[in-house]
């Protein structure tokens, strides 16, 4: 078994901006991705299975809701330490990355912002623990980028809520034990339920022939008049903000995360670049190979510092929308350009699991479509600088 010889590039000397407990946060996520990821996630994506086991793990490093307070179970840590966890992960494997982004800002965070006092006692703790695993579901065949449209409705039927629908390319739906579920009420208004599995008439098949993220669970949900219990609704907020509230969070860890594929594609080839000769030299030696390796560190501290700085700005509660949207757009096309870079540099061997660049190549190439798509995180940012909207 391959040892994970990992060593993050921190070229501006970023951790001079973290605080001790930022940095024993990354540690540990760091130390766990090198000894219970790194060893065996190569298997798991020749497979397409998402392994199960580390689910453990991923509670006991503060992965599942990390500023959620203690109280309801989370580790009530600040933006920027979810974001260097966020990093860690996405470095062993942007598919388990996924599954904590899911559970912590799609799942946890709207029960905890938008839920009631019941609905935080109820479910975090068992959430955060990793006992309970949670899906969200807003995209839906026919509406991604556009989730206003949506078609999934639920009916107030007295008693219960009567709630019909399907929802698409959804994380952690095949084994998931809750789905926090956007719907649009009889009048057309957006609002969240917490739909638990062995409800009658809901069912999550399993989405396979993926060539990315293949060590991730992604499935469908399906609503076939499921009576959902009254008290399942989130009641706090209402409209298509919500959802789009959830995801600024995810987007945001998102940011953190595809630095994390990157520094891991960076590392690899810069390793390699020392080791591999021709010529009669190793070919780091290479003036295009160099030029390769520069634009990667500085393209990779050049993200470092705009999540940083958009952290500093999440833990003020001075980060907009636009803002999120721009990391996100900026750092995961950083790092699939990286991927591929690197690839290059690998030769042949860039495309076999010994090493881990084609895998995150793949992976990244769903990371620049979910939560937002590359164009749209585009057209947000010119929104926002020019105030006119390109969507309409």
């Amino acid at each position: 078994m391959k040892a994970d010889l990992f060593q993050a590039p921190d070229y501006y000397n970023i951790d001079d901006l973290l605080t001790d407990e930022h940095k024993l946060v990354r540690e540990a996520a760091r130390d766990w991705v090198k000894r219970d990821v790194s060893p065996i996630i190569e298997d798991y994506a020749q497979r397409a299975e998402f392994p199960k086991q580390i689910i453990k793990g991923l509670a006991d490093i503060g992965a599942f809701g990390p500023y959620i307070p203690e109280e309801y179970g989370g580790a009530g840590l600040d933006h920027i330490s979810y974001g260097l966890i966020m990093q860690e992960i996405e470095r062993g494997d942007s598919g388990v990355r996924s599954t904590a982004s899911v559970q912590s800002s799609l799942v946890m965070y709207p029960i905890y912002k938008f839920g009631n006092e019941k609905q935080r006692k109820k479910y975090l703790p068992k959430l955060a623990s990793g006992e309970w695993m949670g899906c969200f579901g807003l995209t839906e065949p026919n509406h991604g980028s556009n989730p206003g449209n949506m078609e999934t409705k639920f009916k107030d039927m007295g008693d219960h809520y009567l709630l019909n629908g399907a929802k698409m390319w959804i994380s952690n739906a095949p084994f998931a034990q809750i789905a926090i579920v956007w719907a649009k009420s009889e009048v057309g208004r957006i609002h969240g339920l917490i739909v638990e599995r062995g409800m009658e008439g809901f069912s999550t098949p399993e989405t396979h022939n993926k060539w990315s993220l293949r060590a991730s669970a992604t499935g469908e949900l399906i609503f076939d008049n499921v009576k959902v219990p009254k008290e399942n609704l989130l009641t706090n907020k209402s409209g298509l903000g919500a959802p789009l509230e959830c995801l600024d969070s995810a987007r945001f860890g998102i940011s953190w995360g595809a630095i994390g594929a990157a520094m891991d594609c960076y590392d690899t080839a810069l390793r390699y670049s020392k080791e591999r000769e021709q010529f009669g030299k190793p070919i780091g030696q290479f003036q295009l190979q160099q030029k390769k390796l520069a634009e990667m560190i500085t393209e990779i501290t050049k993200a470092q510092l705009l999540a940083w700085r958009l952290g500093v700005l999440k833990n003020e509660g001075k980060a907009t929308s636009a803002q999120i949207s721009m990391a996100k757009r900026n750092n995961v096309a950083m790092a699939i350009n990286i991927a591929r870079e690197a690839r290059q540099m690998l030769g042949g061997m860039g495309i076999t699991g010994e090493y881990s660049i084609m895998r995150h190549s793949m992976n990244l190439e769903s990371v620049i479509t979910y939560e937002g798509t590359h164009d749209i995180h585009l057209l947000i940012t010119g929104l926002d600088i020019t105030g006119l909207n390109a969507f309409k």
